[in-house]
């Protein structure tokens, strides 16, 4: 007799159907899973004998093979402990098998019979709702499978044990509920800065757009204070959006407890990090940075001190949205559609341009630091910025600083013009100014003809790339979009303008 249970593998966020096959038959003694299984699905068949023992359910002296097919797609993970199991029992009689057959699984079990939380629960219940199936999962992942539908049958036990009882009708579980992350206090309010006036408002140009954005300026100049204070203006993820991101995170296993929260992700990683660890890889090619922050904020500080090579692969996802993992025995793509916010000093030593200061090094000091981030990742930053040392009389003086409430809503104000001009274009799925197509972009920030000679004479006399022209007119949309005007005009072209002439000039450096 064959028994077969169903469950997934992991290939991005995508869940592929794995067909979980058990057959007891005589034989040599001892239980063989095949189908291209790594090393903890190998060490399955020690965890799942344990838990059937400790169920109190012994295993008959015959041969036990697992096949899991696909054979030759490759399977890696715990989370199939847990099918096997089911599909053993199934094959023993002690559960029904054809209700099985409803059902995809995913768990991992403890030698006492008890079923651990296992990463991918979303995406799990995704793939089960797409095949019309309901899913069964640990009680601890439970939570997380409920956002994918409420129409979805999940059963989330905690042993062994507790699911044989519920096929036999003398226990009943419950569907469990989606829960919510717990948000911890207030986010850091713009309000708390003093000075930097020109910042604050390239923050807010750049959290309406989705504008990737550059900050230079000398310690203690205040970068990354407004760069934490950048979530406080954003606004929440959407449904979609929330479902997306989930999915990335419950695959890296960065979901606590299966909570979501609708807040857009703020990602920060150390300048040491390697490039598998940024844009992702690994020995099991799991999501990087990049693609952990999708639909949210990735945030470099001490923007060269970040290794070349890893800084230049973060070319392709600024471009296309997505992060492409290549190896020899599989391909996997990972969502990235992420707004990067960098932060660096203008030298080695942090102080160049500064009034009274001499740098012994000299132009070296500056040439050779800028020239670590390459031209072409340069190109693909919209906004670039000076944030000068703020002065004492600025600390001193009280002034009335304007709060991330306030900015917030011109924020969503302008993000809703970008989605009802996107909707009405023809082209729901992009919703930001700074996804915008070259072509759809010329037609929708077509300027006036004073603001076309603007810009025909600062492209000529700075050298503008046909991305660095483009990039332009999507600053100065958003610009009009946070006027609440239709038209593009001088004005905000000129401002465009002022934000990618320092761009130019670092850019030669490097």
């Amino acid at each position: 007799m064959v028994a077969r249970v169903g469950t997934v593998a992991f290939q991005g966020i995508d869940g592929v159907p794995v067909d979980v096959q058990v057959m007891v038959a005589p034989g040599k003694i001892g239980m063989q899973i095949v189908g291209l299984p790594d090393k903890a699905l190998a060490e399955s068949r020690e965890r799942v004998q344990a838990a059937l023992h400790a169920s109190g359910l012994a295993l008959p002296p015959k041969k036990v093979t697992v096949n899991l097919a696909p054979a030759d797609l490759p399977k890696e993970g715990s989370h199939y402990d847990l099918a096997i199991a089911l599909g053993l029992m199934a094959a023993l009689e002690a559960i029904p098998g054809d209700v099985l057959g409803q059902y995809l699984v995913i768990g991992e079990l403890n030698l006492d019979g008890t079923i651990a939380p296992v990463t991918g629960a979303l995406p799990a219940a995704m793939a089960a709702n797409a095949l019309n199936k309901g899913l069964i999962c640990p009680a601890d992942s439970g939570s997380e499978a409920a956002w994918a539908g409420a129409d979805i049958d999940i059963l989330a036990p905690r042993s062994l044990i507790a699911l044989a009882n519920h096929f036999k009708g003398t226990q009943v579980l419950t569907r469990p509920q989606p829960a919510s992350r717990a948000l911890a206090g207030n986010l850091p309010d713009l309000a708390d800065i003093r000075g930097q006036e020109s910042a604050k408002r390239a923050l807010e140009v750049a959290a309406a757009g989705g504008h990737n954005l550059l900050m230079v300026g000398p310690p203690g100049s205040g970068k990354s204070m407004l760069a934490a204070r950048l979530p406080s203006i954003l606004p929440a993820l959407s449904a979609s959006e929330l479902l997306e991101v989930s999915m990335i995170h419950s695959i890296g296993g960065h979901l606590s407890g299966g909570r979501l929260s609708d807040r857009r992700p703020f990602r920060t990683p150390h300048h040491s990090a390697t490039m598998a660890a940024l844009v992702g890889g690994g020995l099991k090619a799991k999501p990087g940075e990049a693609s952990l922050a999708h639909h949210g904020v990735l945030f470099l500080d001490e923007f060269p001190e970040f290794s070349p090579q890893v800084l230049d692969a973060l070319r392709q996802p600024l471009e296309s949205g997505e992060c492409i993992i290549a190896r020899a025995n599989h391909r996997v793509t990972y969502p990235a559609n992420f707004q990067l916010i960098a932060a660096m000093n203008p030298c080695r030593c942090g102080m160049a341009g500064e009034p009274g200061h001499t740098c012994a090094r000299g132009i070296r000091c500056v040439t050779e630091y800028q020239g670590r981030i390459s031209g072409p990742l340069m190109d693909r930053i919209d906004i670039r910025i000076d944030v000068p040392a703020v002065s004492a009389v600025d600390l001193i003086k009280p002034m009335a600083a304007e709060k991330s409430a306030d900015v917030a809503r011109r924020v969503a104000k302008a993000r809703q013009r970008q989605i009802a001009r996107f909707t009405e274009a023809g082209v729901a799925d992009v919703t930001l100014n700074a996804r915008c197509s070259t072509a759809l972009i010329e037609k929708l920030a077509a300027p006036d003809a004073a603001g076309l000679q603007l810009l025909r004479d600062a492209a000529e006399k700075f050298k503008f790339s046909a991305r660095a022209y483009h990039r332009v007119l999507k600053v100065a949309r958003t610009l009009a979009d946070l006027d609440g005007a239709e038209a593009l005009g001088r004005l905000h072209l000129a401002e465009a303008i002022s934000y990618r002439i320092p761009a130019e000039r670092l850019s030669s450096a490097a």
